[in-house]
């Protein structure tokens, strides 16, 4: 099975703590890595978790606050001392394209790899494409624009039946119009049908990525049915007032957005420095929706795992 799983390198809010560190993802899809923000730190957890740096060639930024970007600049830096190759492209809003340019032509004037950005706007649609996956943009409700990310597999091909390419001769240039759904036409003419050749496919898996955000109905149009929904919840439910203020969600709301959505699970990251333990905030949740895990530094989950 192709892999497709999350690395949770931070899941804390805005101010790093000793248990938590701010906001950064890595998405494994099939052995390209692509990092979702990029708070400070980002670069030494993906050395503990032993990530490799030679093969991040996506960078998206959901916002333009620091515990969301300020780990990027130094982690461009060092893909240049490892001698990176290549290119890594960042999905940036146009303000912080230009933050990233002035800051790499005042501390790294030559990099061994190209930069290139992808100026993102606050609205829905499709910001990048690949022969198995689309990645989408979706609005949120925060003081500054930001953005939701859904990383949604392409339909997966179908397997061939063991055996079945030397009991009908099937040619090797045939294969993937077969996996992709084709009958096959024999020499002689007679043909056989693809469910004779073939068994189903593993589902197609989707990932969706609320970061600082309000509870919104247009975010819960916006994630309908993804497979795995990660959402803020800086809050218990009994902070909803501070929660309000600051353009946040509670453990409570975060979960109401799941169960709206219909989504399969959810998880639930970016809290406050003032929790010793997460456990309200999970209580909370599970109360509304039981499919409901908490993010933690260093967690791997494969999202292929959707039963």
């Amino acid at each position: 099975m192709p892999r497709f799983e999350l690395n949770i390198l931070g899941c804390g809010s805005a101010t790093p703590t000793l248990r938590h560190q701010p906001a950064c993802q890595v998405l494994n899809v099939r052995d390209n890595l692509m990092m979702i923000d990029c708070g400070e730190g980002a670069q030494l957890m993906l050395r503990k978790m032993r990530l490799k740096f030679s093969r991040l060639n996506h960078i998206f930024i959901s916002h333009l606050h620091g515990d969301h970007c300020f780990g990027l600049p130094g982690l461009l830096s060092t893909l240049a001392l490892h001698e990176k190759c290549g290119s890594v492209t960042i999905h940036v809003f146009e303000d912080g394209a230009r933050w990233i340019d002035a800051t790499l032509k005042q501390f790294c004037h030559e990099l061994p790899y190209e930069i290139k950005f992808n100026v993102i706007q606050k609205k829905s649609g499709i910001i990048y494409e690949d022969d198995a996956l689309t990645v989408k943009t979706f609005p949120l409700r925060h003081r500054v624009p930001a953005v939701g990310f859904i990383f949604a597999e392409k339909p997966k091909l179908r397997h061939i039946i063991p055996g079945a390419i030397d009991r009908y001769g099937i040619p090797h240039w045939q294969i993937n119009a077969i996996k992709a759904g084709a009958d096959y036409v024999t020499a002689s003419g007679e043909t056989v049908e693809n469910r004779l050749l073939t068994t189903d496919a593993e589902p197609a898996v989707s990932y969706a990525y609320c970061s600082d955000t309000m509870p919104s109905q247009r975010v819960v149009n916006a994630v309908k049915v993804v497979n795995w929904l990660y959402h803020e919840a800086t809050y218990d439910d009994e902070m909803r007032h501070k929660a309000r203020k600051r353009f946040h969600s509670t453990a409570g709301e975060a979960a109401t957005v799941a169960k709206e959505a219909g989504v399969g699970r959810l998880i639930l990251g970016h809290f406050s420095k003032r929790y010793l333990t997460e456990d309200v905030l999970l209580e909370q949740a599970r109360a509304i929706f039981p499919a409901t895990m908490l993010a933690d530094e260093g967690l791997v989950i494969d999202l292929n795992k959707i039963d």
